[in-house]
């Protein structure tokens, strides 16, 4: 079958896509874009993470056929995503109380309107960093970095929900995405920094 979806802001179209061709595969062989990782296939570890219609979920778990029509987006497009909620007015702040409830929060069909848009390349090169990416160089949390673009793209929703994160909802919201290299306490600390700048910037 023909797939035809949006990522990281531009139409793409993929021909040939076998039924049980997940969007993993497709985003990364067929599209050339490596930056979600392939690694336990069964939506255990996050490193495949990806956000689609604003939602992350797991690409390895994800139909490729699934996805028509529909919006994606990777970690390469993940600085520009950012940059258009914030356009947008949507800096994640959700009151307050830190947890997002009825009130303040961003609304699903909301984050369903924000796509990222076609930059100085497919992959992200020459684009500036989101909060959040900078915010894990800064402090040290990436090390092999196969996890770390399902951490970041992970990391950058509980943000748009919630901008003011206790210990317990990162971990909360990363507990899906796991890390064989760290003791995970550097991701913790990015994700307060990314949250501390995010707040300055407001």
């Amino acid at each position: 079958m023909r797939v035809n979806f949006t990522v990281n802001g531009r139409q793409q179209e993929a021909d040939d896509v076998w039924e049980g061709e997940s969007l993993l595969y497709v985003l990364r062989e067929r599209l050339g874009l490596p930056g979600s990782k392939n690694a336990c296939e069964q939506g255990e570890c996050g490193s495949c993470t990806v956000r689609l219609d604003g939602v992350p979920v797991c690409s390895c778990l994800v139909a490729a056929g699934q996805v028509e029509g529909r919006d994606v987006v990777t970690v390469e497009g993940l600085a520009e995503f950012a940059k258009q909620r914030e356009a947008h007015g949507h800096g994640g702040a959700c009151g307050t109380g830190g947890a997002c409830g009825g009130k303040g929060g961003v609304t699903l069909d909301e984050a369903k309107q924000w796509s990222a848009t076609g930059a100085d390349s497919q992959t992200g090169e020459g684009m500036e960093l989101s909060t959040v990416q900078q915010a894990f160089l800064d402090a040290g949390a990436v090390q092999c970095g196969f996890c770390t673009p399902g951490l970041l793209v992970q990391a950058d929703a509980l943000l748009e929900q919630n901008s003011s994160p206790s210990d317990q909802d990162i971990r909360e919201a990363l507990s899906g995405n796991l890390c064989r290299c760290t003791g995970y306490e550097k991701i913790l600390d990015a994700v307060r920094l990314a949250a501390a700048r995010q707040g300055e910037a407001v």
